[in-house]
């Protein structure tokens, strides 16, 4: 069986990284037999620039037929202020999918809590999961703009929660057990649900789950002071958003971050959480190893490739234990170098 994997480079240093994810793919699917394709198409600023919209009809086709979608990053200075922008192909590509679940892991490696702004006994440990729901809440209300008065409309359903909920569950059965859901019931409606709900599907379905509330605010403070003792934490997409962009620092760099959205299908998309970082886009300074990352989640959750993600996980922090890497994680490598080492090191 051969895999279609619809590529969409992007903006800024997405094409770089992506391009280093897309080698390091191609190499291990030769590696461990697996046949897999990539199919290019325009996105985001690029494809406003060509054809005048981020998520033009050929793409959105050929996303929606693909096994999987690897994404690079969308956006830059360039595209801001515009009525029509990069991000706004994005919103619209996890809603086209229905990618309800984004799982974004944030773990220290062995030998390299050095790289963690936190003190090393805080950093010690760390290995947590941030489930954030991605189609609902306040990206997805009814919104109104305007220079006087503006609002946007915050809504989740039940059937919204229970799904996202139930992957955070589940994927917590792999793990130690625990899920710390996160909200803001003292103040928000939509909280109160999301807390009542979840409790509900804990106590009927996985009794054997350790369940715990936090309100958002109390979150972003204990992920700085205590970060190991989370492991699975679930919320909504705002607050996803926010948190996990935090946790992503804990690893020493955002640049090391992976992220997979998933749906009903096996098909998902797979992305590094860094931003396109125009500054550096063209200068090889980027550090492929969030996008890298991200392509082992690919091979685990659409290819069901688990030996293959493995081997990508392993070089990559074998060869960061060497002390390869870009400036970012304290190395001298660019993109390429960095890239050719991390392929090295694949069995």
């Amino acid at each position: 069986m051969s895999f279609a994997i619809a590529f969409l480079p992007g903006d800024g240093v997405g094409p770089e990284v992506a391009s280093a994810a897309r080698q390091i793919m191609e190499h291990t699917a030769r590696r461990h037999e697996i046949s897999i394709r990539f199919d290019d198409y325009s996105f985001g600023g690029a494809a406003i620039d060509l054809c005048g919209e981020p998520f033009p009809p050929a793409t959105k086709e050929g996303c929606v037929n693909a096994d999987a979608v690897f994404l690079g990053a969308v956006g830059g200075p360039k595209w801001e202020g515009g009525d029509i922008r990069p991000e706004m192909g994005l919103l619209e590509l996890r809603k086209q999918l229905g990618l309800f679940a984004n799982l974004r892991p944030t773990r220290i490696m062995p030998g390299l809590d050095h790289l963690s702004p936190l003190r090393a006994d805080r950093a010690a440990g760390v290995d947590l999961l941030i489930v954030r729901e991605l189609i609902g809440g306040l990206y997805f209300g009814a919104r109104e703009e305007g220079t006087e008065k503006a609002s946007d409309q915050c809504v989740y359903t039940r059937e919204e929660v229970v799904r996202v909920a139930r992957v955070a569950f589940e994927t917590a059965r792999l793990r130690s057990g625990r899920v710390t859901s996160v909200d803001k019931a003292n103040v928000l409606a939509t909280s109160r649900l999301w807390r009542r709900v979840v409790t509900q599907l804990q106590e009927t379905e996985y009794p054997d789950i350790i369940l715990d509330h936090m309100l958002v605010d109390a979150m972003a403070m204990k992920l700085i002071q205590a970060p190991s003792d989370f492991d699975v934490i679930l919320t909504e997409n705002l607050f996803g958003d926010i948190l996990s962009d935090e946790a992503s620092v804990i690893a020493g760099s955002i640049g090391l971050a992976p992220s997979a959205s998933l749906g009903e299908s096996r098909a998902g998309l797979y992305e590094p959480i860094h931003g396109s970082a125009p500054d550096i886009a063209g200068t090889d300074r980027a550090n492929p190893a969030g996008a890298i990352l991200s392509g082992a989640m690919l091979f685990r959750h659409s290819l069901g490739a688990e030996e293959a993600a493995l081997s990508i996980e392993q070089a990559v922090e074998t060869a960061l234990g060497n002390g390869d890497g870009t400036a970012d994680v304290n190395g001298a490598d660019g993109c390429r170098s960095f890239t050719d080492k991390i392929a090295a090191l694949i069995p």
